[in-house]
């Protein structure tokens, strides 16, 4: 990964694109001056190869590491890689298996994102998240396939083929976070790591009929993972039950030192310990403009998820925030400009946590591979270009500006309420599109199921999908979304639904083939 100085000929093509008009004489004097500045990327590299191995990460457990493969019974698509990675003999997740989203670095295990563009890249370090599941005694049993750099929330756009939903095969089984949600929902893991940007842990989550949180922004650092937007990156918990989610979430949560999203006065509670105080004295909002989605909403989806809240033991309320509908377009432009800039054009480099080689195989790889890459990462690729330049960080900048606007509007009606309630997604799960389905439809089949899940990226608010109940046969996912830092009163919110809900589904049918 060593970086060379820019050659007379780099920096006369370097002119020309950002129009310097150096001269000749202009130029020998910069590759003078860039030739002796480049030696603080010699002594950095030089730091980085002498540094100590992390806590918790001795060279010899992780060369001794099984790699693993993908696995040829695999009905579901859902495994990346299958092994075994035992961590402690004793912790609070002992006995406990633990997939892994293909997006979060575990060392020597060879790893993809969902994309071409990582052909061949094997992680030399663990994700913060992974070292504190292997400390806690769980066992990671294998990586679950994602989606194509994680930019869909459908499943249908990992270089590895399509993952299925495992309550009916031809559909579905939401993105990004694909695999995990389906292995769990399979019941083929205990645990699972998701990562959400725009609904990736609580868009699987509810179409598989299982628990995933986008926790508050910054409780749970992203060191070790593929970023898209530093300021709508989040990693989170999923589980079957929403105490499996508080188990996972008390282990992995906290700053870890690297990640500077992260506040290092955040102290972690036992999340445990808020799920046995019921519904009472809760105030729930039930969020107008989550329901009755022009085009999109299906009217069994919202009752069903207003039939359960109605039902809880807790005072129910109307509540609304007009902003809600037009959050999808702040969500939008901050992702097309801040990935291409930080995804594509810097591969992850950009953002301090990410893990230097897995930022130099993005860099190289997805220039290699770029007809490989979804339609999804080509989109955002073309439009988050033209964004940059042709105004810059402009657009950036008034969605960003925006989005604090939005903040408020939540933060005025979570002052009135404890919890926030809506639908995960407006719909069930779609059918899966057909693997030469035109651009078009990929797209739409990719996205169109985001506008409830994406504005809590943007402004950082927890929120968590439990199961609601069955639509047709297919589940139906309930929302709660609390103030940041209130896990403790959404994970107790979550536990009264699950109650009344009866928890995750069970898997009654497998239609189609795979």
């Amino acid at each position: 990964m060593r970086a060379q100085p820019p050659t007379p000929a780099d920096l006369a093509a370097l002119s020309a694109r950002y129009g310097f008009g150096l001269t000749g004489e202009d130029l020998a004097a910069y590759h003078e001056l860039t030739t002796e500045t480049f030696e603080s990327c010699a002594a950095v590299e030089r730091q980085w190869a002498a540094r100590d191995q992390p806590a918790g990460q001795p060279a010899d457990r992780i060369a001794g590491r099984d790699p693993g493969l993908r696995p040829q019974d695999d009905r579901l698509g859902a495994w990346q890689r299958r092994t075994s990675i035992k961590g402690a003999p004793e912790g609070p997740l002992a006995g406990r298996t633990v997939a892994v989203k293909d997006n979060v670095c575990v060392a020597g295990v060879p790893m993809s994102g969902g994309s071409a563009a990582l052909d061949g890249f094997v992680p030399a370090r663990d994700a913060t998240v992974v070292t504190r599941l292997l400390e806690a005694g769980a066992e990671i049993t294998g990586t679950s396939v994602c989606e194509d750099l994680c930019l869909s929330g459908g499943s249908h756009t990992s270089a590895a083929g399509p993952v299925r939903n495992p309550h009916d095969l031809t559909r579905s089984a939401g993105g990004s976070s694909s695999g995990s949600a389906a292995l769990l929902a399979a019941g083929e893991v205990d645990l699972a790591i998701g990562g959400d940007q725009g609904g990736s842990v609580r868009i699987p989550a509810a179409w598989c009929g299982v628990v995933g949180l986008k926790p508050t922004y910054g409780l749970v650092p992203c060191t070790g993972s593929v970023p898209i937007e530093p300021s709508v990156d989040h990693l989170g918990p999923m589980a079957r039950t929403v105490a499996g989610v508080a188990d996972l979430l008390t282990v992995i949560a906290g700053p870890d030192g690297s990640d500077p999203r992260q506040d290092p006065r955040t102290t972690v509670p036992d999340y445990r310990l808020a799920l046995g105080g019921g519904a009472g004295e809760l105030r729930v909002g039930l969020l107008a403009e989550g329901f009755g989605l022009p085009g999109r909403s299906d009217p069994a989806v919202d009752a069903t998820v207003r039939g359960l809240v109605r039902r809880l033991d807790a005072d129910v309320r109307d509540v609304s925030v007009p902003g809600h509908r037009d959050a999808p377009h702040l969500w939008t432009v901050i992702v097309v400009a801040g990935a291409a800039t930080q995804l594509i054009d810097l591969a992850g480099g950009g953002v301090a946590g990410c893990d230097p080689e897995l930022a130099a195989a993005l860099h190289r790889g997805r220039r290699e591979h770029a007809g490989r890459l979804s339609a999804t990462v080509k989109l955002v690729t073309l439009l988050g270009a033209h964004l940059i330049h042709t105004s810059g960080g402009a657009h950036y900048a008034m969605a960003r500006r925006l989005a604090a606007r939005l903040t408020a509007a939540y933060d005025a009606a979570l002052a009135g309420v404890d919890v926030l309630a809506l639908p995960t997604l407006p719909m069930t799960a779609t059918p899966l599109p057909a693997p030469a389905a035109p651009p078009r439809e990929q797209v739409a089949r990719a996205l169109e199921m985001i506008p409830n899940t994406c504005p809590f990226d943007v402004t950082g608010h927890p929120a968590i999908s439990v199961p609601a109940g069955l639509s047709g046969g297919l589940p139906v996912g309930l929302m709660l979304v609390g103030r940041h830092g209130d896990e403790a009163t959404l994970l107790r919110a979550a536990a009264a639904c699950e109650r009344l809900s009866g928890g995750a589904p069970a898997i009654t049918t497998t239609g189609g083939t795979r």
